[in-house]
């Protein structure tokens, strides 16, 4: 992977950008904006996925694969932390003196001049960031947005609108969040994660608190997470609201019901109690939905209009997102990657399974995450009836020996419930010999393992 270079300057006139890896969420969600601003737009990609296929039709040129000449003539390239240092592009636009800025730097570009809501978190960013998108929406507010997933009501991850609000999902993997100009930072937790980039927990920590001590108006902040907890202690003469189950919370979650296909709760603001019921399932939706109230309420919104607003959020792309049935077995995918973020998502999905069996088709994500957390991640997907492990998706890091996915298949404690398939093309059949009618199989993890829910479901058919 690069490291990103905060000190090339960005132009004052993008020109004509090209985005190297275009059809990852956070990318195309940049890119879609600049083609609504005028800009020519050019890319490329491993693959032909539906953002490029939907920032084709906004006229971005687009190439499939990496190479030297898909780069073109442009005045600025747009780059990720996840680009490896020999991509042709990248190098070519180097050596051509071409301004290459991250990901990070044309986000921030585009909110210049804008009231800023960024959204942080080990986990949580993106369901939260699009419950305040679209209660604000419904508030009669027309916010600028960049999400890292798909909004399923709006069909789309950005939107450039009319107001001087600008909602984004900020990253903390690589520390590009301290880059914003931060009005009011939203966090959902600080459950440890990019130890990788970080080093330790206390600079991760110590990262979080930079992050929230620069929002210039208010930090919305977990009361519930350690991590969390221990960056308020930080912050100093800052306006923090705190939300969550603890009774300390300015926003005090209480009366949740997750054992169903929707979550219902009340929480507490000001004394005055309000009452929702949420269009998707899970103890932690519940939570991001106490994290967007916070921020509503500290914009200065009536809590109970705000709440029914975030209470007709349907979701978005690959949280818990059903794709078909095949002989009475639903398939779904999730993001799901880290411990915390599986367990929430599994304990989510047996309420809406009922008293069918759970499979997870689970894809790990990064050499070092799995070598840190195997364990965690065993014990998470426990919760599941039977697991289908795959090999490591690899994202910006070199392999590491004696790292696979076997780390953690071999790290359940009933090894009947788990099955290592480390080859792509025998894990379906594995999937659906496994599944009856009235049973559930997941994808889960944030590489390509989506890619797998066709060939899930043509199993299934067989």
């Amino acid at each position: 992977m690069i490291k990103p270079d905060f000190s090339q300057p960005v132009p004052d006139d993008l020109g004509t950008v090209h985005f190297v890896g275009i059809g990852g969420s956070g990318m195309s969600g940049i890119a879609r904006i600049l083609l609504g601003m005028g800009h020519k737009v050019t890319g490329s990609d491993l693959r032909d996925t539906s953002n490029v296929a939907a920032l084709r039709e906004l006229g971005a040129e687009i190439h499939i694969g990496h190479a030297a000449e898909h780069l073109g003539n442009p005045d600025t390239v747009v780059v990720t932390s996840a680009l490896w240092p020999t991509n042709p592009e990248y190098v070519l636009a180097k050596e051509r003196g071409i301004p290459v800025i991250h990901r990070s730097q044309a986000l921030a570009y585009l909110t210049t001049k804008h009231r800023l809501v960024a959204v942080a978190g080990a986990h949580g960013k993106t369901t939260s960031t699009g419950m305040i998108i679209t209660a604000l929406l419904e508030l009669g507010v027309s916010p600028s947005f960049v999400n890292g997933g798909v909004i399923a009501a709006l069909g789309a991850s950005s939107a450039a609108g009319k107001d001087d609000l600008f909602v984004i999902e900020a990253d903390e993997s690589d520390g590009s969040f301290l880059h914003y100009d931060t009005a009011i930072a939203l966090i959902t937790n600080v459950d440890p994660d990019h130890l990788d980039h970080y080093g330790s927990l206390e600079a991760f920590e110590a990262e979080f608190a930079k992050f929230a001590q620069g929002a210039k108006e208010f930090v919305a902040i977990s009361a519930d997470d350690p991590g969390a907890v221990r960056v308020t202690e930080l912050l100093r003469e800052k306006r923090v609201i705190t939300f969550g189950r603890s009774e300390s919370a300015k926003v005090c979650l209480t009366e949740v019901d997750a054992s169903g296909a929707h979550v219902s709760f009340t929480v507490a603001v000001d004394g005055v109690r309000h009452s929702a019921e949420l269009n998707i399932p899970g103890e932690h939706n519940a939570i991001n939905a106490a994290g967007a109230l916070a921020v509503l309420t500290g914009l200065g919104f009536e809590a109970g209009a705000a709440l029914a607003e975030i209470a007709t959020f349907a979701g978005t792309e690959r949280r818990f997102e059903l794709h078909g049935e095949r002989r009475g077995v639903r398939v779904y995918d999730d993001f799901a990657h880290h411990p915390t973020e599986v367990s929430a998502a599994l304990k989510a999905a047996r309420a809406v399974v009922g008293d069918g069996k759970l499979i997870t088709v689970f894809q790990p994500h990064l050499y070092s995450r799995t070598r840190l957390m195997h364990r965690e991640f065993a014990e998470a997907l426990s919760a599941s009836d039977q697991v289908v492990v795959l090999d490591i998706y690899a994202a910006r890091e070199d392999p590491e020996p004696g790292v696979t996915g076997v780390l953690v298949s071999d790290s359940f404690a009933d090894q009947a419930q788990v099955h290592y398939v480390p080859n792509w093309d025998d894990a379906p059949a594995v999937a659906a010999g496994l599944a009856h009618d009235g049973d559930f199989i997941v994808t889960m993890g944030c590489g390509d393992v989506y890619r797998m829910v066709p060939d899930l479901l043509r199993a299934l058919e067989k």
